[in-house]
């Protein structure tokens, strides 16, 4: 048998606040807490449902004492499915988002944003079936 890629791990100043937001960006809710760490997703993991299958990866936000300090090798990219890609990124600035630049140049098709603890993430076209009102 293989392994299963079950939670992306990310490291921060205040995970709840962290969770927070990623809960408001995914539609997620929180699985799991303890002193230091906040896990989050979109269902709640049991070995009989992983073993089975692969399923939807959870969010684990952990304290840790450093700050970032360079552009994320890894990073999430987000589609919006209910409105176009620029109301979402309205939304998204509205829930303590930024806008960044990490060199993507212009005229791309995504918009490059950070966390409020300044992560880098992507949000891509939206995925409104063409010809449906947004």
């Amino acid at each position: 048998m293989t392994s299963r890629f079950t939670e992306l791990v990310v490291d921060c100043h205040d995970p709840e606040r962290l969770a927070a937001f990623w809960c408001d960006v995914l539609g997620f809710q929180v699985i799991d807490r303890s002193e230091g760490k906040v896990e989050i997703g979109s269902w709640v993991p049991t070995v009989e449902e992983v073993r089975s299958r692969q399923m939807p990866p959870t969010l684990v936000f952990i304290e840790v004492p450093e700050g970032k300090t360079v552009k994320n090798r890894l990073h999430l990219d987000v589609s919006p499915v209910d409105r176009s890609t620029e109301e979402e990124v309205s939304r998204l600035l509205g829930l303590g988002a930024t806008r960044v630049d990490v060199g993507q140049g212009s005229g791309r098709s995504w918009v490059v944003m950070a966390d409020p603890e300044g992560n880098e993430f992507d949000v891509l076209r939206t995925l409104v079936p063409p010809g449906q009102a947004v």
